[in-house]
Order: C-alpha cells, then sequence, then structure tokens
C-alpha cells in the first residue's frame, strides 16, 4: 500500500501474471478503482504513479539501457552534436530527459495519448521543443507538415511497441521520417523478435536488417523490468543506423 496524493495505491499479490494482464486498485475517497498497466491514460493522470510503479516498484531502467547503448555509438561518430530527435510513444519524458542528458540539440515527442502530453508538460515543462497527440498511423496534414520540417536525424521509442501499443506500421511511420543516414534506438520485448511472434514486429525487423533499410550496430538482450509476480522480463535494445527509406510498397504489408 502506498499513499500517492490523494491516492491509495494498492498492489495485489498475484503469483503468476502475464505482462498486459497486470493491475493495481487506486482508492480514493472511499471509492476503488482497478487500473491495468498498460491503461497509461489512467496512470499517468495521478502524478508520480508511472515512475512509481515502473520504475521504484519494478526497477524498470530501459531508458538508461537503450540511451546509453546509443550514446555509445554515436560518441564514435561525433553525432551527438547536433542530435535531433522523433521521441514516439513518448509518455511522460523520460527517456527525452536522458536523451538530452547526451546532448540532443533538438527533441520532439509523439503519442497518442494526450494525458501523457499533460503529464510531460507537468513533470518535465519545456524539455521537448514540440509534443503532438497524434497516430502516426493516420497523422493530420499539420503534424505531417511540421514533422517533415525538423530534419531528424534519429528515432527513438523505448517500451512502446507491442501490446496494441505502437504497431508495426507506425514504427514504420515513424521512421521513414528521419534522414538517411540516421539512427535509431529502440527496445522490444524478446518474444517480439522470434518466429512464434503474431505481432508483425519480427517481420518488419527482419525486412529491415535482411534489405540493408537498418544497420544494426547492437542488440543486446537486458532485464527490462520485473513482472507483477516477480517475473524478470527481457528485451532487446537495439540500435541501428538507417540507409534509407522503407518503400511505401512494404510499408502497406505491416498494416
Amino acid at each position: 500500500m502506498l499513499k500517492i496524493g490523494d491516492y491509495t495505491i494498492h498492489l495485489p499479490d498475484i503469483d503468476t501474471v502475464e505482462q498486459g494482464k497486470e493491475y493495481l486498485v487506486a482508492e480514493r475517497g472511499g471509492r476503488k478503482e482497478k487500473i491495468g498497466f498498460h491503461d497509461y491514460d489512467r496512470i499517468y493522470e495521478i502524478p508520480g504513479l508511472y515512475e512509481y510503479l515502473f520504475y521504484d516498484r519494478y526497477k524498470c531502467n530501459s531508458p538508461e539501457v537503450v540511451c546509453a547503448l546509443l550514446d555509445e555509438h554515436l560518441s564514435e561518430t561525433d553525432g551527438n552534436d547536433d542530435l535531433r530527435v522523433l521521441d514516439v510513444g513518448a509518455g511522460n519524458g523520460m527517456v527525452a530527459e536522458r536523451l538530452s542528458e547526451i546532448g540532443a540539440k533538438s527533441l520532439v515527442g509523439i503519442d497518442i495519448i494526450e494525458e501523457a502530453a499533460k503529464a510531460a508538460e507537468r513533470d518535465r515543462p519545456g524539455l521537448y521543443d514540440e509534443y503532438h497527440v497524434a497516430d502516426l498511423t493516420q497523422l493530420p496534414e499539420n503534424v505531417a507538415r511540421s514533422l517533415g520540417e525538423k530534419n531528424f536525424n534519429c528515432m527513438t521509442t523505448v517500451a512502446a511497441l507491442g501490446f496494441d501499443d505502437i504497431p508495426p506500421l507506425a514504427f514504420a511511420r515513424g521512421f521513414n521520417m528521419i534522414d538517411s543516414p540516421g539512427w535509431v534506438a529502440f527496445n522490444i520485448k524478446e518474444d517480439f523478435v522470434c518466429d512464434d511472434d503474431a505481432t508483425g514486429f519480427c517481420r518488419l525487423i527482419d525486412h529491415m536488417t535482411r534489405s540493408g533499410i537498418l544497420d544494426v550496430k547492437a542488440r543486446n538482450r537486458y532485464r527490462h523490468r520485473y513482472c507483477q509476480d516477480g517475473t524478470p522480463l527481457y528485451y532487446y535494445a537495439i540500435v541501428g543506423e538507417k540507409r534509407r527509406d522503407i518503400s511505401e510498397a512494404r510499408i502497406v504489408d505491416f498494416q
């Protein structure tokens, strides 16, 4: 049990639970509300809950791992000097905070959840140059135009792929918004890059690497966080250099 603002947070003892089915109970004024760990809109509305839940309690270290891996390869090419980042699935800005620390000159966030944008401005005001609430698969014309003017040379997406959060098509659209050559840094659950993957990410990444679209520089398996039942969740942190766009003819294959 934990007090966060006006809320009392209860985390049930669970012997076994799959990622994506984890939940908490938030109590305020005698009313209890069950909130799934992937109900990000609701989690972002309660200040401090996202950080406590994923980073303090379940020891997520993905922003540090992915950004450190990116920094390592940027440093070899002096790429930190003019890093212009599109942060996809930006959330409340925890990844952008790490990107700023490694020298990013421009940070633009995009997330489909309005509450994420509000949380970013509340928790890390002024961190992003711009923050768009939009769906990358159906971008409004004004957002597409604004993003197209930024000349991004890096895309990041951390703890956002799969689980119906960011689909392969959205990842591909974001990828095509950055310059070639450019940098891509992301993480993905190990289950989504194996032959049994049903999300489409394994097929997309395989196409990008085999076709020379993405030159993978590092692919490190690490513990992303612990599940609610104490099981470690393993992801891959991937950093690569973009060589060219994914053709429109192939992008439609990942809808």
